[in-house]
């Protein structure tokens, strides 16, 4: 076998790889259900403004929803279904504090297309967390973009297939890059899908080590500015109710806007893996960037989602669509 046979058959695999992705998200379009259910958006917006009017967190909880849902398996809803042996997806740690109004959201959203004789049972619950994500974005004061369409609803869903798959809080740039980049996810999409958190929200148990238990020399996390530092020991003291949760964005918690970047150019941002944006050279650029311009905020963040939910989408015969988004059919 020479050198260039080899050559070959080593890219192979990675030519069928990308052609298969470039088929699903080929399949993937806006227009997808203009004849099967043409008001679907407006029925999954009409659903999420109700929810969304009932409690806030509707915003973040579903907006992590997504993150978690494509990360694990991919865009394909599995994260919604239940396990009567407490052993899908949603039963992981990594994904307790998964908020439920994040779930009833897409449920809510559900039933509401379903009620429609047109569109009963033809939109999948993957498409319509993707469609609630982005109404959610927009009703927190988001730009909106278009959602594509045609995803289909995985059936399986294991808590082992989540260890190692998400972002963890203390992760630093390059565990983050090398996570994202799985995904097919640049650097920029990394930085813009973190300013998700302007309106997000954590237990303090995800931080603690950071303002109680650093490191020998520092019990503070030096990169964390010290007002900020004492607010968060106030809120969060040793021995806190491990169900208390406190505001990502300290400056604007319920509107999405790119104060996040702004309070990483004054080392308030609450994750380790939040700051290492701002703190290493090689992403500070585009944190100063969007901390400066909105706009150029809202257009990356819009460009990284549409990216994420390409991310292992079932298309065509793939999958199903789900009757009930908690179980497979």
């Amino acid at each position: 076998m020479n050198k260039k046979t080899i050559i070959s058959m080593t890219i192979l695999p990675l030519v069928i790889i990308l052609a298969i992705s470039n088929t699903a998200n080929a399949q993937l379009r806006t227009n997808f259900y203009s004849t099967t259910c043409p008001n679907v958006e407006s029925l999954v917006r009409a659903a999420v403004q109700t929810k969304f009017r009932q409690t806030f967190v509707t915003a973040p909880a579903t907006l992590r929803l997504f993150f978690h849902d494509c990360f694990v398996r991919g865009c394909d809803a599995s994260i919604m279904i239940a396990s009567p042996n407490g052993n899908a997806e949603k039963d992981h740690p990594d994904n307790l504090s998964l908020a439920g109004d994040g779930f009833d959201t897409v449920i809510k959203a559900k039933a509401a297309v379903d009620r429609n004789s047109q569109c009963r049972n033809k939109v999948s619950c993957a498409d319509i967390l993707a469609l609630a994500t982005r109404d959610v974005v927009v009703l927190a004061g988001g730009a909106s973009y278009p959602v594509e369409l045609g995803r289909r609803d995985g059936r399986i869903s294991t808590s082992a297939s989540v260890q190692g798959r998400l972002p963890g809080p203390g992760f630093s740039l390059n565990q983050l890059n090398t996570m994202f980049a799985s995904h097919g996810l640049d650097q920029t999409d990394l930085i813009a899908l973190s300013g998700a958190h302007t309106i997000g929200f954590s237990h303090c148990g995800r931080f603690s080590n950071r303002i109680y238990n650093f490191s020998p020399s520092n019990r503070v996390d030096p990169s964390l500015n010290p007002q900020y530092a004492t607010q968060l020991r106030q809120m969060c003291p040793i021995n806190v109710d491990p169900r208390i949760a406190i505001n990502m964005d300290p400056t604007s918690a319920n509107t999405f806007d790119n104060a996040y970047f702004r309070n990483l150019q004054g080392g308030r941002g609450l994750f380790t893996s939040d700051q290492v944006l701002f703190m290493d050279t090689r992403s500070r650029a585009t944190v100063n960037q969007f901390a400066s311009n909105n706009a150029a905020f809202g257009s990356a963040f819009a460009q990284a989602m549409t990216k994420l939910g390409r991310v292992g989408v079932l298309t065509g015969n793939q999958g199903e669509i789900r009757i009930d988004c908690t179980r497979p059919n």
